[in-house]
């Protein structure tokens, strides 16, 4: 164990990395699997969630930490003489709208200690290289700087027409040739590629079925995230910012979240020149638009004499719906809410916990809704949310009084002295947690 810890909390072997590719915009780091030490293997570890689902292996984060020094040697000697195998990921399927569901693998847990420790090393290199328009998965950033800046686009006039688009199934869809193409821009070390290639290249296991895809990378790995903001950082980024911008006529602006993407122009026919080529950029790294997803429309803002909610477009990015309200002198200003299916999904898991968990003791049960309304606010309370905020506390307030007076039919739980109860077990106020104006 080497390298001592830096303020930032990244190892000075690290920090000297990340200094010499902000210095060195064009250096490619032929030496960094060194990095990947038994000091950098246990923060890794330790990184880990103590109640994260367990892979093929069964093996939890507990239990592989019972002899966590002799394990992580183990490791760290299979690392470094290239014996390192990444077991199958374990598939599960977890529900979304409309009866739908997403695939998410689940690694072992000595291979999300792997994936933590390669995703630290390529982070150094690649946080110099990414762009402001990139806010997913990286650090200090948010999905609230990305609604921020969106918001603010809108509000200048660099938005006025809107490019919302959704591509297939991005992270199943990377072409992994083109992937390592990338990478070898800026790292060509090989110990570090042939990681990410056994980080790639690996089984899943799907109940019954093991298949080996061909392509992409499993959605639910701590490495897929950064590997997706590097194949985006190429298709998308860079080409948008080095080789569109510079020939549109007007303004304009990318937002990009992950693979959730807005595109803002401030003229009409820059817009539509971009819309004729998007898909085509997307096709030439594998990657394909859906046609029900993507759309372009007018967002510019109401004439002063328009009716609030006639015929005006409204988009859905990050959970948020965007729309032009009036605000209390009559004038328009962009807002955005939570959008309806994120608002009747948290109700109704709301509902669910209460009826499933209905004869714990009071305590209890306002301990975890408090928890739950709680998570709420602190992501989707921003301006102008305060409506949604508190249709989410009237429907859980109603909701949890059903399932309370449900626990018994002799003893009834009435209004008033269901008002009781919440003067001593009260809910959290609505109240905005995070400001997106400037």
């Amino acid at each position: 164990m080497t390298d001592a810890l830096t303020s930032q909390g990244m190892s000075t072997g690290l920090q000297k990395v990340a200094e010499r590719a902000q210095r060195e915009p064009a250096g490619r780091f032929h030496s960094l699997a060194h990095l990947i030490d038994e000091e950098l293997l246990a923060g890794a570890y330790h990184r880990l969630r103590s109640n994260a689902a367990v892979g093929v292996d069964g093996i939890t984060k507990e239990q592989y930490g019972q002899n966590l020094g002799a394990n992580l040697r183990d490791l760290h000697e299979r690392l470094r003489t290239k014996r390192y195998r990444h077991q199958p990921i374990r598939r599960v399927h977890i529900p979304k709208e409309k009866g739908k569901t997403r695939p998410i693998g689940i690694s072992a847990t000595e291979d999300k200690v792997v994936q933590n420790a390669l995703r630290e090393v390529l982070e150094a290199v690649y946080e110099q290289e990414f762009l402001d328009c990139s806010y997913g998965f990286r650090p200090k950033r948010s999905a609230h700087d990305a609604v921020r800046a969106l918001t603010q686009a809108v509000d200048v006039g660099e938005a006025n027409w809107i490019l919302e688009f959704d591509i297939k199934s991005f992270f199943d869809s990377m072409c992994r040739t083109q992937l390592v193409e990338m990478l070898q821009k800026r790292v060509v070390d090989g110990s570090i590629l042939r990681l990410v290639g056994k980080c790639l290249h690996v089984g899943v296991l799907d109940g019954a079925e093991f298949t080996t895809p061909d392509e992409g990378t499993v959605q639910g790995s701590t490495l897929s995230p950064l590997l997706g903001n590097v194949y985006l950082h190429y298709v998308l980024d860079l080409w948008f910012t080095q080789e569109v911008q510079p020939r549109l006529r007007g303004k304009s602006v990318l937002v990009r979240y992950a693979d959730d993407a807005v595109l803002g122009f401030e003229r009409q026919e820059d817009a539509e020149r971009v819309m004729a080529v998007l898909g085509k950029r997307m096709a030439s790294f594998g990657l394909t638009l859906h046609p029900d997803k993507t759309r372009l429309f007018d967002f510019r803002q109401p004439p002063r004499s328009q009716g609030e909610g006639k015929g005006r477009a409204i988009f859905d990015f990050l959970g948020f719906t965007w729309y032009w309200r009036r605000t209390r002198r009559g004038n328009w200003s962009v807002a955005c809410k939570t959008r309806r299916v994120r608002l009747s999904r948290a109700i109704q898991s709301a509902s669910e916990w209460c009826r499933c968990h209905r004869h714990l003791p009071v305590k209890e049960q306002h301990a975890a809704l408090k928890r739950r309304v709680q998570g709420h606010f602190n992501y989707f309370g921003v301006n102008g949310n305060i409506g949604s905020l508190k249709q989410l506390v009237t429907r859980v307030r109603r909701n949890w009084h059903k399932w309370l007076n449900r626990r018994s039919q002799r003893a009834r739980l009435t209004w008033e002295r269901f008002g009781d109860l919440l003067r001593d077990f009260p809910l959290p106020t609505p109240r905005i947690v995070v400001s997106i104006w400037r």
